[in-house]
């Protein structure tokens, strides 16, 4: 009887697993199949979570400055005698008086002419591709070129203008629906300031109520794992997020400077763009400095020649002497992984994947890497890759 049943129960369970793993694979290939209505309704019941990605974004970067100011307030006497919850709303509030300040910096100096720039730009066009024709045809006229190349150009600029007109007829459309989702957005970054206060405020409850989570679903062993990576994963999101930023901000304070200096137009929209894409590993720079070259060459071709001059050695800084300084080893990857990195991550996140690619990237490394040299010392192998040349 007690055969019967084990034998009954064993097939019961194979049974289970294989309904499961046969589910799995036709829902894996009825995702696949509708993969773009499958990824539009996931956007769409994901857009509901999108004040609370804002707010632990947000929380996530007014941390540093709470840490810091934690950090600071820390060696003054005084404040010692402060009780603990009133020092952390303490540090809490001077964390967010800062951020607002540089976000009211912003918002009254920069994002003005940031407007300015970008409008005037736009109302620029039609003329810059009018000139750019007209400087066309001079040139096919004074310069013999084949016909084909001649008829090719014009056909090109006929669509261009095309376009143009395209755009300018569909302008309000348009305009609405980005003012709809700019107010959307603008909605949910206040939701998420609200959510990230709250997250602070309460910042070492969720920890505790995060790691009590964690050993009720593991083992000890596994919980203590998890611990670990997360440890990991904080120190180098950290060090590589926070790094990248000091660095773009102060390439983007030496760009704003020279570029001014030598009067270069819309100066203040390219040295955003520089700041921006500078977060981006590797390829930022080349980001950036297309279209602000395209920007500055429809209002002077000398001028766009002396900015990819003045950008090559911003870089060369950035990358020989700045960037080293702020970031030294956080990476601790080739040249070759963080190339991989930046491809895979730009190819599934987008923009996103493009800065934070890197740090994942280097995270799955870690774990691997870890993995591999354990496995490799149980066996009595050597764990450093250069011992593996002649094998």
């Amino acid at each position: 009887m007690d055969l019967n049943c084990n034998w009954n129960r064993k097939y019961t369970t194979i049974a289970m697993y294989s309904f499961i793993v046969i589910a799995s694979s036709i829902l894996f290939f009825l995702v696949m199949s509708g993969l773009d209505n499958f990824t539009r309704v996931l956007a769409g019941y994901l857009s509901a979570l999108y004040p609370f990605i804002y707010g632990f974004v947000i929380a996530y970067l007014v941390n540093f400055l709470l840490n810091f100011f934690k950090k600071q307030l820390g060696k003054i006497p005084s404040m010692k005698k402060i009780k603990e919850p009133w020092f952390h709303i303490l540090s809490l509030f001077l964390a967010y008086l800062v951020s607002s300040f540089f976000v009211y910096l912003f918002l009254a100096f920069i994002f003005p002419q940031l407007v300015a720039s970008i409008t005037g730009l736009v109302r620029n066009i039609p003329e810059y591709v009018r000139s750019t024709t007209e400087y066309i045809k001079y040139l096919s006229d004074d310069i013999l070129l084949p016909s084909e190349v001649v008829n090719f150009i014009n056909k090109r600029l006929d669509e261009l203008a095309v376009f143009i007109s395209n755009v300018a007829e569909d302008l309000v459309p348009i305009a609405l629906s980005f003012l709809r989702n700019t107010a959307l957005s603008v909605w949910n970054v206040f939701l998420g300031i609200i959510i990230s206060i709250y997250l602070l405020a309460e910042k070492e409850q969720f920890i505790s109520l995060a790691k009590k989570l964690n050993y009720s679903v593991f083992s000890v062993k596994n919980a203590d794992k998890v611990l670990e990576i997360l440890r990991r994963s904080q120190i180098i999101f950290s060090r590589f997020l926070g790094g990248k930023i000091l660095d773009s901000l102060i390439i983007g304070l030496l760009a704003f400077i020279i570029l001014t200096i030598v009067d270069m137009p819309y100066t203040l929209l390219v040295t955003f763009i520089i700041t921006v894409t500078n977060i981006i590993p590797f390829f930022g720079p080349f980001i950036g400095a297309v279209p602000s070259v395209i920007i500055i060459f429809f209002e002077s071709p000398i001028m766009a020649f002396w900015f990819l001059i003045i950008i090559f050695i911003l870089q060369q800084l950035d990358g020989n002497v700045i960037g080293p300084k702020i970031l030294g080893d956080s990476l601790g990857i080739s040249s070759f992984w963080i190339l991989f990195a930046i491809l895979i991550g730009g190819k599934f996140f987008g923009f996103i994947g493009l800065i934070i690619g890197v740090p994942l990237f280097v995270l799955i490394y870690s774990i691997i890497k870890e993995i591999v040299e354990a496995r490799l010392k149980a066996k009595g192998l050597p764990v450093e890759t250069k011992d593996y040349l002649d094998k």
